[in-house]
């Protein structure tokens, strides 16, 4: 497989497929259709890469559902299949997305670059990389926004992710126990029509 495009952002028109891509799965959901969005001369759709899905209300932006994951585990195009629906149906937080609320929701989707694993912290560029940090079966991560939206400094940043994300001491981040990965995400969304 051809590296060089591995960590490449998608271009405007795989942007586009995209976001059909997760409307036409959601809506053939409800449906019981199959998809029928032809993606085969985009090679980056057969890539696997981490995947966060967000749906919000139209009128208002509110947040109606939002699942990911950060770790690739399928190729891209079915990983956005698989998060639309789980933002539609699984997110905890909100019952089941119903088909007459789907043209009422605006579709985001964040993908995110493979992980790269780090050696020291201060490679970490706040506002810029998200960060997953792994000790054992435990885990935490957050999205490059985190920083931004809480102005946090990389020990408050590093400390938080480990006490809240991961249930671990404050202070892993620092004693070498945590295995540390970064990643950028790029972030697109539907237009309002």
């Amino acid at each position: 497989m051809d590296n060089s495009n591995e960590s490449r952002d998608l271009n405007k028109t795989e942007q586009r497929l995209a976001l059909q891509l997760a409307r036409q799965t959601l809506e053939n959901y409800f449906l019981g259709k199959d998809i029928s969005i032809d993606l085969s001369s985009f090679p980056i759709f057969r890539q696997p890469r981490g995947v966060f899905m967000t749906l919000h209300k139209k009128d208002t932006g509110k947040l109606r559902g939002c699942v990911g994951q950060v770790v690739a585990v399928e190729p891209l195009g079915e990983a956005i299949k698989q998060m639309a629906i789980a933002a539609a149906i699984d997110d905890p937080r909100f019952p089941p997305l119903t088909h007459a609320e789907l043209n009422q929701v605006r579709i985001e989707i964040s993908v995110l670059s493979p992980l790269r694993k780090i050696d020291f912290p201060d490679q970490i560029e706040l506002g810029k990389h998200g960060v997953l940090i792994r000790q054992g079966l435990k885990s935490g991560v957050f999205l490059p926004q985190v920083a931004k939206e809480t102005g946090w400094d990389l020990a408050t940043f590093m400390s938080r992710l480990c006490t809240d994300k991961a249930g671990l001491e404050p202070d892993a981040w620092q004693n070498g126990s945590v295995e540390i990965y970064i990643f950028t995400v790029q972030t697109f969304t539907e237009n309002d029509s």
